[in-house]
């Protein structure tokens, strides 16, 4: 094992983050979200498993756009725009990063919604 080998594998992946993080707006966008429900969830102090399951939701949600923007770079390397097949991989990959939100949207708000209900009772 390499040291040297290890951390420049480290550099590759941080710069693999930081070339999504300016090119994608959607990336973007999620890591805000993500870093406001961690806001929340430690402003509302919500059980450890809470958060646990939140952080969870919220890195895996990162994960599989990193991953649509990986297999989208790729398609456009193989195949041009306009070809009918990388059009639906595309679209496919983005379903796939739509359904992960829909489903930690709807996760987080049965976790926020006790907390959220008290505020207002």
């Amino acid at each position: 094992m390499s040291i040297k080998r290890l951390l420049k594998s480290f550099q590759d992946a941080v710069r693999g983050i930081v070339y999504v993080f300016k090119h994608e707006q959607n990336f973007r966008i999620q890591i805000t979200i993500g870093i406001l429900v961690i806001v929340l969830a430690l402003l509302f102090k919500v059980r450890r498993s809470e958060l646990l399951l939140l952080l969870l939701l919220v890195i895996s949600v990162l994960v599989l756009e990193l991953l649509n923007s990986a297999v989208e770079k790729f398609a456009d390397v193989l195949k041009p725009r306009l070809s009918f097949q990388i059009e639906v991989i595309k679209d496919i990959m983005a379903a796939v990063v739509l359904v992960a939100s829909f489903g930690a949207t709807f996760i987080g708000l049965i976790i926020f919604w006790p907390y959220l209900f008290a505020l207002v009772v």
